[in-house]
């Protein structure tokens, strides 16, 4: 093996770095082995963080029996649940950014020969994966697992069930005494949050990339299936290491393909638009938003989870995971086989061993709950560069909508005339100035509309946004307008009373606005101010590309 750490530790002119090691008391056997780098984002913040202390220690068990030395280290994480309808909400999607430097830094700085990348959380993971194919040096992510769904009067809840309630709760549908027990009893274990959110979304897809075991996304967070799955993954990459494969080889194109045709038959987050665009950046792989478009056509629906459906991630896992999913999809030849994955075998290799065991919860391609995949790209004069909804968490009712708008310059102003039930049947809500530029950061709108869906508006309201949604979200939520209003895109130019057409089987969002009258609105245009003026924040505004090209820095 050619060791990176041998720059480090080899030779008496490196007396002084060991020197340095022994004062934390590593001894010389175990220096001379290969130094694996672990990456934790364990802090007691994040729920689904909380726990990955001792992850951790069975990744570097397992390192341990393998033959190498583990060498922790932290990054931050934002937990976009908590940082939500609010300030803190402009930095989830910026972290990720921060999370890939951090790894990046301390891999390099010590030399590490190969990383172990612990996460679980929303922009945790892409950000942890951004870096293994930035870093290239071999390396497997391990997650730590779902949340169970809470229990209330014999229902399965979660997170999205709360927020929905405290809709319910504006209008005055339940009582102070129901919303309580909603919140006591929505997330009732450590994990990432029940649902098919952006977390376990992400989860699911390091595991049809090959950049993680199968069992990653699905295994509960409180199962002790999950720390052998972690103790595993610790003996990986020492074979991943010894064997020379790097993030690269295994997050190929084709990888990609699998990941988006695992991901519309899941009927994920739309957030996945952002990062999975972000890591094949890095990657070199060249992956557009029409490559999503052109997979979820072809793609059947077949999980229908939380919150657009009833099932959890513990059913996902009961009825055989993703490996199962996978092995449905290359019926249809959806699923590249061939391709490598961390624990040594081919895609094929690995789905061989699973079959659907829950036909409700993965039904078979015969039976799909829809024909096409979970998300669609929408374009027209309101979104010329894009934007995204998951059409499978949207009434079919609502599928061709037209409204007049109501426009807000900011979140706050949205929530604030929702609560105070201003907005009516009919009506399109458009936030803007919330983009990765304008926001910055790109905030979540998951409170405005989930408190819309609460309210029993979700078949008779929709909203638009050049931010994003949270993979909790239902209804009629279309986000990610590009160009954002922050540079002065036709959202930019919207005014209240607007007419818009929404056609997601059409795939079009327009203004019903003579274009001479919109060419008039953008000559009197006046970009705004940037909200934040220091700070990371400010820095992330001036770097951030457009969300269609995942909102990363540009090189």
């Amino acid at each position: 093996m050619d060791l990176r750490s041998l720059q480090v530790k080899s030779g008496p002119e490196r007396a002084w770095h060991r020197a340095l090691l022994k004062s934390m008391g590593y001894i010389d056997e175990e220096l001379e082995r290969p130094w694996i780098g672990i990456a934790n984002a364990q802090n007691e913040v994040l729920p689904g963080h909380y726990h990955l202390k001792m992850i951790a220690d069975a990744v570097k068990a397992g390192v341990r029996m393998a033959g190498g030395t583990p060498f922790e280290f932290n990054t931050v994480g934002v937990c976009d649940g908590i940082a939500m309808a609010h300030e803190g909400m402009k930095y989830p999607l910026p972290s990720r950014e921060h999370i890939a430097d951090a790894v990046e830094i301390m891999a390099n700085g010590h030399r590490f020969d190969a990383l172990v990348l612990i996460t679980n959380c929303d922009k945790i993971i892409p950000g942890m994966l951004i870096a293994a194919a930035r870093l290239n040096i071999p390396a497997i992510m391990i997650s730590g697992g779902p949340m169970l769904a809470g229990k209330y009067q014999g229902q399965d809840i979660d997170i999205s069930s709360v927020g929905e309630v405290q809709g319910k709760h504006a209008v005055g549908s339940v009582d102070e005494d129901t919303l309580k027990m909603y919140e006591e009893k929505g997330c009732p274990t450590v994990g990432s949050c029940a649902g098919m959110f952006t977390a376990n979304t992400m989860n699911c897809l390091s595991e049809a990339l090959g950049i993680a075991l199968p069992g990653n996304g699905t295994i509960p967070a409180v199962y002790a299936e999950r720390y052998r799955l972690a103790k595993y993954a610790g003996i990986h990459i020492m074979s991943l290491l010894k064997k020379n494969i790097k993030p690269r080889d295994i997050l190929t194109k084709k990888a990609f393909m699998n990941a988006i045709a695992v991901d519309m038959a899941l009927g994920g987050s739309t957030n996945t638009v952002l990062h999975l665009p972000a890591i094949a950046y890095e990657a070199g792989v060249d992956l557009s938003i029409d490559e999503f478009d052109e997979i979820s056509e072809k793609t059947p629906h077949l999980c229908n989870m939380s919150p657009a459906g009833p099932s959890h991630l513990q059913d996902l896992y009961e009825a055989g995971g993703v490996q199962a999913v996978m092995k449905e999809l290359s019926r249809l030849n959806l699923i590249n086989g061939e391709l490598m994955t961390v624990n040594g075998n081919s895609i094929f290799e690995n789905i061989n061993k699973y079959r659907i065991l829950n036909p409700q919860t993965i039904r078979n391609i015969e039976n799909p709950y829809h024909h096409k995949g979970g998300i669609a790209i929408l374009r027209g004069n309101l979104a010329p560069d894009g934007a995204v909804v998951k059409r499978t968490a949207v009434s079919q009712k609502m599928w061709k909508f037209e409204g007049t708008a109501r426009v807000f310059d900011s979140e706050e102003e949205a929530e604030k005339a929702i609560f105070q039930k201003e907005i009516k049947e009919g009506n399109i809500v458009v936030i803007r100035y919330e983009g990765p530029k304008g926001g910055p950061g790109m905030r979540e709108m998951h409170i405005a509309m989930s408190a819309l869906v609460g309210m029993g508006l979700d078949e008779k309201v929709a909203m638009i946004t050049d931010g994003r949604f949270s993979g909790a979200t239902r209804g009629p939520a279309i986000g990610h307008v590009s160009p954002e209003a922050m540079d002065g895109g036709t959202i930019a130019l919207l005014q209240d009373g607007d007419p818009i057409e929404i056609d997601i089987e059409g795939k079009t969002i327009n203004v019903l606005i003579p274009e001479a009258v919109m060419k008039e609105r953008k000559k009197s245009w006046v970009k705004p101010k940037p909200k934040v003026s220091s700070g990371y924040l400010n820095v992330y505004s001036k770097l951030a590309s457009s969300a269609m090209s995942g909102a990363v820095f540009k090189r």
